[in-house]
């Protein structure tokens, strides 16, 4: 697309920014291919490259796109390049994930290579392109062409990620996503425009050639091969676009709008938002600008996520080795249905529940919750009053709020870097990163702290939902396979990452970090498998071979969460609160009244 082409290098001189890095690591690549190249470190662009293959081969979006947030309308098209490689190309698939909530996004007058072809739907969030008349012979690329067009549904009452303790298992804290749906991904506020999944994008395919399922209503949306994205996304004066990827400028058009140019390089997803009354602040560690972008009301947190962002990413590529961006972002969002963040690749989102801090918490329990009133009741009775208990919900929130940004932070790695399946092995990422956020509250606040957030997260959330209850199963199974996003919070996010805390006590701190540091370099930019990590350990610690495996299966296929976790007990959901100890010490039957009242809180 020459013209698409000629307006990226016209905005890098507008914006002062070179159209390529001063040391290319493909010498040969396109000048398309050399702008998303600036998304990597120039280290980064080698060790990609080896992973990967010549970094020109991968696939190529070119993405232009029109957001008007008064229609809540979104419009344009998406040029999909993909390269054969060892076989013919015979069939290409696109994935539409906010299909998976209804047809929201159409896909028309789709073009190969210039001429009009006829695309099939197999499924809700998948379109199919065949070229079996025609394959596209290897070093061949086949280049796709379609428009894309939206309505983008009004967003749902917002609500947090939790508050660590009691009302963290409650509303489901900890970086997990506790109900269903896709939690705000495609939606739109008055000030705020979530436009996740609207570029379609080529799944991965099995052994098979058949597509990776798409979203399954409970937990993540998809994940892709590593790509190169081009885009620009044109919004009103007064709206800014928050994207993956190295910003190219911003052009005033001659209608009054203004055009956002973003490339990316070696990305698995390409996530896009708008937004209106936004700030922003902005720091280096190592060579990576981090982007904290939130509304104005919200700065003082703001501020306070761009220094738990900054630290994080500190530690972990100290730890874990280098993030391959040259940029990360950390964007505000009013996600729905109990989210506390989002991950992809270079940019992540924070619920705004989260950056309110206890105001956050009474919008969430003051808006309808079941049972609140009976709560505020048993805890009069109890010489506890209601807004005391909110008032001690800062301090919760603060916590949860640090420990859902080291989370999203970790999914960098897991599996933004290190690749798995998000819907048939979600166990695989979510609890790598759930247990790498606990390690950064380890490093950052010691040993303590983080296992006062282990006791009140991960096996509270488990104690709560078995409490409600919520029956112990396997935790390493496909997301459409759990009964709804409580047992999947309880058993991926609670029981499964505990697994990781149980291998570190077998095989020693030292091994164990060794062997997550292998791990990282080893499967970077590549997919890894189930039980990859447990082999890692166990080059790192050989005796414990057999004992690690056996460990993984007791974690993740067994039901043993009771006796490794001990019976449910309201102890454990109780830790996050600074003075309710009167709570902690109750009478036998005041802790027995609490308990039956915990189901109907649950609408149980």
């Amino acid at each position: 697309m020459r013209t698409f082409l000629h307006g990226c290098l016209l905005w890098c001189v507008l914006s002062g920014t070179p159209a390529w890095g001063s040391a290319p690591a493909e010498p040969l690549a396109s000048p398309e291919v050399q702008l998303c190249l600036q998304h990597l470190k120039p280290a980064e662009r080698a060790r990609a490259a080896k992973a990967l293959g010549p970094l020109e081969a991968l696939p190529l979006y070119r993405v232009q796109l029109e957001v008007d947030p008064e229609t809540r309308g979104v419009k344009g098209r998406v040029q999909v390049e993909v390269l054969a490689r060892k076989h013919p190309l015979t069939e290409l698939y696109l994935r539409l994930t906010p299909n998976a909530q209804g047809r929201r996004v159409t896909l028309s007058d789709a073009k190969l290579g210039g001429r009009p072809v006829k695309l099939e739907r197999p499924e809700p969030t998948l379109y199919r392109l065949s070229l079996e008349s025609e394959p596209v012979p290897p070093g061949a690329a086949a280049v796709l062409d379609v428009a894309v067009e939206g309505l983008v549904p009004r967003a749902a009452a917002p609500s947090g990620g939790g508050a660590g303790g009691l009302l963290g298992g409650l509303m489901g804290g900890g970086g997990g996503r506790p109900s269903g749906g896709d939690h705000g991904a495609f939606s739109a506020t008055a000030d705020f425009i979530s436009l996740v999944g609207v570029v379609p994008q080529v799944p991965p395919v099995d052994e098979n050639g058949q597509p990776w399922d798409g979203p399954q209503g409970i937990g993540d949306l998809g994940l892709y091969e590593p790509a190169h994205v081009l885009a620009t996304v044109t919004v009103p004066t007064g709206w800014a676009v928050h994207a993956t990827g190295v910003p190219m400028g911003e052009v005033p058009e001659r209608d009054g709008r203004v055009r956002y140019a973003f490339a990316a390089a070696a990305v698995r997803d390409f996530p896009l938002f708008v937004s209106r009354g936004y700030a922003s602040s902005t720091a280096t560690v190592n060579g990576v600008t981090v982007e904290s972008h939130y509304a104005a009301a919200d700065q003082a947190a703001g501020e306070r996520v761009l220094k738990y962002a900054t630290s994080m990413l500190a530690e972990f590529e100290r730890r874990l080795g280098p993030l391959p961006y040259t940029h990360f972002r950390v964007v505000q969002a009013p996600l729905s249905g109990g989210a506390g963040g989002m991950e992809f690749p270079g940019l992540v989102t924070i619920a705004t529940q989260l950056y309110r801090g206890a105001a956050g918490a009474s919008e969430m329990l003051g808006g309808g919750m079941p049972g609140m009133e009976d709560l505020e009741s048993m805890l009069g009775m109890l010489g506890q009053s209601g807004s005391g208990v909110l008032g001690q919900l800062n301090g919760a929130m603060e916590r949860t709020l640090e420990f859902t940004v080291a989370h999203e932070v970790a999914h960098q790695y897991f599996a933004g870097l290190v690749g798995s399946d998000p819907i048939l092995e979600p166990v695989v990422d979510e609890s790598l990163a759930q247990y790498a956020a606990l390690l950064y509250l380890e490093w950052k606040h010691g040993k303590k702290v983080a296992e006062a957030v282990r006791q009140e997260t991960l096996v509270g959330q488990y104690h709560l939902y078995r409490m409600t209850g919520g029956k112990d199963g396997r935790a390493d199974r496909p997301t459409g396979h759990f009964a709804d996003e409580l047992e999947y919070g309880a058993l991926v996010y609670g029981k499964a990452p505990l697994l990781h805390h149980a291998s570190r006590k077998l095989v020693g701190d030292a091994a164990f970090l060794k062997a997550l540091r292998a791990y990282v370099d080893t499967y970077r930019f590549k997919w890894t498998c189930k039980d990859c990590f447990t082999k890692e350990l166990a080059k790192a610690s050989p005796a414990n071979a057999s004992a690690l495996e056996r460990l993984r299966t007791r974690w993740w296929r067994e039901a043993k969460g009771d006796e490794d976790l001990g019976k449910p007990r309201l102890e454990s959901l109780l830790g996050g609160f600074e003075g309710l100890e009167g709570l902690q010490e109750m009478d036998a039957q005041s802790k027995e009244l609490l308990e039956q009242l915990i189901p109907g809180l649950m609408g149980e």
